[in-house]
Parts: C-alpha cells; structure tokens; sequence
C-alpha cells in the first residue's frame, strides 16, 4: 500500500486506484497535453478503490510542486471526455441518477 496524500485533504492508496493519464497532440514541435495545453504542465486522474476522483497536477518546470486534488464526478467525466478516455459504466450511471 502507498499512501498518498490530496492537497485538500485526505490520502488515498495509489496502488488500488485507476490511473488514467492525460492524451496529448503533437504540434509538430513538442506534445502539448490536451488536458492543459501546455508542454510543460501535465494532468493524470485517478480512481480511488472509494470511488473518490482524485486530479494529480504537476509541471516540468524546475522547482515547481505537484498537487493532489479531488475533484467532483462531474468534472472528472469532463476530464475523461476531453482525453477521448471511455467513461466508466458506474459513472455515467450516477451521472444519470444527478447523484453528481
């Protein structure tokens, strides 16, 4: 078990959440992360065994931090659309119920 820490408070384990990590486009020069449009700052989203959506931050810029947040099912359904991942059955189920 690896804990992990969220910005906002909390931990989850690492090892039993679902990573999905973040789709890019080439731009002919460098791969631009379609989930922040930059080069340099990259997004993965994560799963808890909980069911929690957990959004990890970080950038290739020297010195800076990463962050752990959680987010709400909603965006985290966004967040999968936009990198053209496949929504889980159980998320769009509750999104259907408005349990979001």
């Amino acid at each position: 078990m690896k804990r992990q820490s969220i910005t906002n408070g909390g931990w989850f384990d690492i090892d039993r959440a679902t990573k999905y990590t973040e789709a890019t486009r080439w731009n002919g020069n460098n791969h631009i992360s379609l989930a922040t449009g930059s080069q340099w700052n990259h997004e993965s989203l994560y799963c808890t065994a909980n069911h929690a959506w957990i959004l990890h931050e970080w950038s290739q810029w020297q010195g800076s931090g990463e962050s752990y947040t959680k987010i709400d099912k909603t965006s985290a359904s966004e967040w999968l659309t936009r990198m053209g991942c496949e929504v889980p059955l159980d998320l769009i189920a509750e999104q259907a119920r408005g349990e979001v």
